[in-house]
């Protein structure tokens, strides 16, 4: 009885890491700016969300997930505050790019901001969740997780208005949700105008493999 209940436990996170496991590596790839250090954040969100399991309800499997691989990269960056994953944001990028330059400068660009603002920015506008949502995950309040994406928002303007010309798709302006493009497998998109030419880039979608 034991061994069967077992391997029915182990059936369904096995079909729960294979639903989740793109959503989670896209918002670790967003979070940490590095493909390696990606990985190893979500093995070890499925890690403890697999010791978790008999306790965890189907249908909040992804957000308990989500919030163990959020705490851990909170973990991980007050071990190595001060170190960053990624290179210096170019003073210059070319004009033109291709869609993997675009998620490459994107990541970029969040890497610029405290943690807890890059956060708050990717768990609203790329991962797309509520502002009471981000606010449960985080344990702060949604008046905080407002104030936080609208300093985060400024910050990345503020890094694309120092380079007029270039525009990419990082944020939308705070209180607004970008629409979401018809097929499941792109994230949620999002905007900014610099100098009044828009791009977009499906940032989060074929950023990890």
């Amino acid at each position: 009885m034991t061994t069967r209940v077992g391997a029915e436990r182990d059936a369904a996170f096995t079909a729960f890491v294979e639903q989740a496991s793109p959503s989670l590596l896209r918002t670790a790839w967003l979070l940490t700016g590095d493909h390696h250090a990606a990985h190893e954040l979500v093995q070890a969100a499925l890690v403890k969300t697999y010791v978790a399991w008999p306790r965890v309800r189907p249908e909040g499997a992804l957000a308990y997930a989500r919030k163990v691989l959020v705490n851990e990269r909170t973990d991980g960056w007050r071990r190595r505050r001060g170190e960053v994953v990624v290179g210096e944001v170019p003073e210059r990028p070319a004009p033109a790019q291709t869609a993997s330059e675009d998620r490459d400068l994107v990541v970029r660009l969040l890497a610029t901001l405290p943690d807890q603002q890059r956060r708050v920015v990717v768990l609203r506008y790329y991962v797309d969740l509520s502002e009471q949502a981000v606010a449960d995950l985080l344990n702060v309040s949604v008046g905080t997780v407002k104030s936080t994406a609208s300093r985060g928002l400024a910050a990345l303007r503020a890094e694309l208005a120092a380079d007029p010309g270039v525009a990419t798709a990082v944020t939308t302006a705070p209180g607004t949700t970008a629409s979401r493009p018809p097929s499941t497998r792109t994230s949620t998109t999002a905007a900014t105008t610099t100098s009044g030419t828009t791009t977009t880039a499906a940032t989060a979608e074929g950023g990890v493999r």
